[in-house]
């Protein structure tokens, strides 16, 4: 075999079988909205909060099932920040499928979140919306296929 057709061929993939997504974290500046938005208005369930003193930071757990088999949202609450965080170019959005998006967006404008981009058709696809969390992070969410 030749070198030129050695560095053509792809790399085999890494051996990830017991690998799976275990969470995603966003430092939120209030934790008390930010909890309302995802427990109350998104319907996930908080998992577990702990407080750590030492480090002046609480994190908070949540989701649609337990963290042994589903992937969570970390909520980090660093106690000395002054003024909120800043979403950055580099965040996109966390993707949640529900079932009625039109439906579900007319409860969260009834709750007072705001939904910058309302339902809608994608470019390219599916239908998506962003309501924005109340700490200013936002959630797009896809209709389940």
């Amino acid at each position: 075999m030749s070198q030129t057709a050695a560095a053509d061929k792809p790399a085999p993939a890494p051996r990830t079988a017991p690998f799976r997504m275990l969470h995603t974290m966003l430092r939120v500046f209030d934790l008390e909205k930010s909890l309302d938005f995802y427990v109350n208005q998104m319907g996930m369930k908080l998992l577990r909060r702990q407080d750590y003193p030492g480090g002046e930071f609480t994190l908070a757990f949540v989701g649609y099932g337990e963290e042994k088999d589903h992937a969570v949202i970390e909520l980090t609450h660093n106690w000395g920040q002054k003024e909120p965080y800043t979403i950055g170019s580099g965040y996109g959005h966390i993707a949640i499928g529900v079932p009625d998006i039109y439906g579900l967006c007319e409860k969260l404008q009834a709750a007072g979140v705001k939904v910058p981009r309302p339902p809608g058709p994608m470019k390219h696809g599916s239908r998506v919306a962003q309501p924005a969390n109340q700490d200013s992070s936002r959630s797009a969410l896809h209709l389940a296929a």
